[in-house]
């Protein structure tokens, strides 16, 4: 099924002037035009490319609110993405109160999220990028990765929901990252068995351990409208640290400019007119990337979850590189169009366009297949386990509110003095009185490593942990930072200084009105072990008896540290 733009713009019509089944009289899919207005996008030069990234195996619609703490440090502060709420929209010229503004920011989150509905989806990402292509044939379609983790039915099918989605979606190629967490055997069996011929699996940066082998393809090299245009890959640099190092014992990974130079260098001798990175990387990764490697017209960037409504024009010692984020969850589609004339870039334009469920019509073959792939999983799914009275959401750098709810069950369940939960960006929102069920409950843990701890910790061991996340997430050095955000913390209480030195930022931690002792031992629950051999229950099940006793879940007072020198940083909003 393909539309051409006429088709497609007279099916945006009707779906603004028919609400799409929204009720709400200031809804933006109640408006005639709104989807005209949004999507119509003018075509502009010879090639193109649409991007998604960190999907997270979110196949339906799903609320999804962006962080009010999203702190820069050292050259980062107060630059994109570290920037939020009325700051973005100033920067970005984003009119308040707007869809545009709901998308990119958590302001008024509740309301607006009513007003406008889910985003995202697979059924209505598959119509955009129709129409997107109906413009555009020539334009690739690239997927940043962590696509295949994320959701219970990407966890209780091995992946191969998502690898079929992205199939029919029409991906051209991916770069990889929560991918490996299937562990080597699945991610060469999909690349073998269903990627064959039709999609392509790139990543420059991971080499076997023994003789220093690429172990998947690093670029393709493809024709658009005459045009030799190439697309590099990045995989995730610090997988073996951030994820369980013996689910890939046998490779090598890391950032390697070096060769990254090299593939570049590589594919301009081979002809190529315009070079495109996709990579996991992270945003200020990829800016420092993208200050020292040359060559790169644009790294279509993932990881970190950053919605950016513009890129980055990042100065290096040859010329410069565009720079961009396509935040997540399915949420997110964007565009790059390029003017390539006289064997180079000689133009640009790029919009990161939101994926509104309500303005954009499922499409019918994708929502089919998507309807067949749940079928079997669909009352295990659709089961209430309890009701949530307020916002729960995961996005920030050091907590949120179902992170809350999380370590809160930990420590009930587990009989814990205190609780760590892994500072992981991926996971849905739910609205005030909306049914958790098991679906959404397990938006928040699938992992193939969950296993629940409780392990008795020194106060100087909790420290040092603590001080090891933070470094992680604060290093002024973006080729340092090796994870997510910060460890969310349930029952201690402490202070954070961002921007002291490593082993420096962590201090006055207190439990129950009591300093920590650092020769004392406590009891630490936790889940998601990168270490092989821990045993005890998955955290779903931890959930779960946690549900059972508390049907109805009360609005969480969510356990952030006291901040040390971040007064007027436009990257955090309290």
């Amino acid at each position: 099924m393909s539309f051409s733009r006429r088709e497609f713009m007279q099916v945006l019509a009707v779906a603004s002037a028919g609400g799409m089944a929204l009720n709400h009289k200031d809804v933006l899919a109640g408006k005639p035009g709104a989807a005209m207005k949004m999507y119509d996008l003018p075509k502009f030069g010879n090639v193109s490319f649409l991007h998604f990234t960190d999907c997270h195996a979110q196949l339906m619609p799903i609320h999804f609110r962006e962080p009010n703490v999203n702190l820069g440090v050292a050259d980062a502060v107060g630059r994109p993405p570290h920037i939020v709420g009325e700051a973005l929209l100033k920067h970005f010229k984003i009119r308040p109160g707007t869809a545009e503004a709901h998308a990119f920011t958590y302001l008024n989150f509740e309301k607006a999220a009513k007003t406008y509905g889910k985003v995202g989806g697979f059924a209505h990402l598959a119509t955009l990028v129709k129409m997107l292509k109906a413009s555009r044939p020539h334009a690739m379609l690239l997927d940043g990765g962590d696509t295949w983790q994320g959701s219970a039915t990407a966890l209780w099918t091995n992946g191969q929901d998502m690898v079929d989605a992205c199939k029919l979606l029409g991906v051209n190629a991916m770069c990889p990252h929560w991918e490996f967490t299937l562990g080597e055997q699945r991610v060469q069996e999909i690349i073998e068995k269903d990627f064959a011929g039709k999609l392509d699996f790139l990543a420059q940066n991971v080499k076997t351990n023994d003789f220093g082998d690429p172990v998947f393809k690093p670029y393709v090299i493809k024709e658009m409208n005459g045009v030799p245009v190439a697309v590099i890959g990045q995989a995730f640099p610090y997988t073996p640290i951030a994820n369980p190092r013996y689910m890939v014992p046998n490779w090598a990974f890391g950032i390697q400019d070096e060769n990254m130079q090299k593939m570049v260098d590589e594919v301009r001798a081979k002809g190529a007119q315009a070079v495109v990175v996709i990579s996991h990387n992270g945003m200020d990764v990829d800016i420092k990337m993208a200050s020292r490697v040359t060559g790169i017209d644009a790294i279509l960037g993932g990881h970190t979850h950053d919605g950016m409504p513009a890129p980055l024009v990042v100065k290096n010692a040859k010329g410069q590189t565009l720079v961009t984020n396509a935040g997540s969850n399915s949420k997110f589609l964007g565009v790059l169009d390029f003017d390539v004339r006289g064997g180079k870039v000689q133009d640009f334009r790029y919009k990161l366009l939101p994926v509104f469920a309500n303005l954009l019509p499922a499409d019918q073959e994708m929502q089919a297949y998507i309807d067949k792939v749940r079928a079997p999983y669909k009352a295990k799914l659709d089961e209430t386990l309890a009701v949530s009275e307020g916002l729960l959401y995961r996005r920030g750098n050091f907590n949120g509110s179902w992170d809350q709810l999380i370590v809160d069950a930990l420590m009930e369940v587990k009989g814990a003095d205190m609780a760590f939960s892994p500072g992981f960006r991926w996971g849905t929102t739910i609205l005030p009185g909306q049914a958790i069920t098991r679906e959404l409950m397990m938006d928040q843990v699938a992992i193939t490593y969950p296993t629940s701890t409780l392990t008795e910790m020194s106060g100087e061991t909790i420290k040092t942990v603590l001080e090891d996340v933070c470094d992680n997430l604060f290093n002024p050095d973006p080729y340092y930072q090796q994870g997510g955000d910060m460890v969310r913390v349930g029952g201690l209480a402490y202070t954070c200084d961002p921007n002291a030195g490593a082993g420096k930022r962590i201090s006055n931690m207190v439990l129950n009105g009591k300093p920590i002792e650092a020769s004392k031992t406590y009891k630490v629950a936790g889940w998601a072990p990168v270490a092989e051999g821990a045993k005890g229950e998955p955290i779903w099940d931890v959930m779960e008896a946690y549900f059972k006793n508390h049907k109805t879940i009360a609005p969480r007072k969510i356990n952030t540290p006291k901040l040390v020198g971040m007064q007027g940083n436009p990257g955090m909003v309290v």
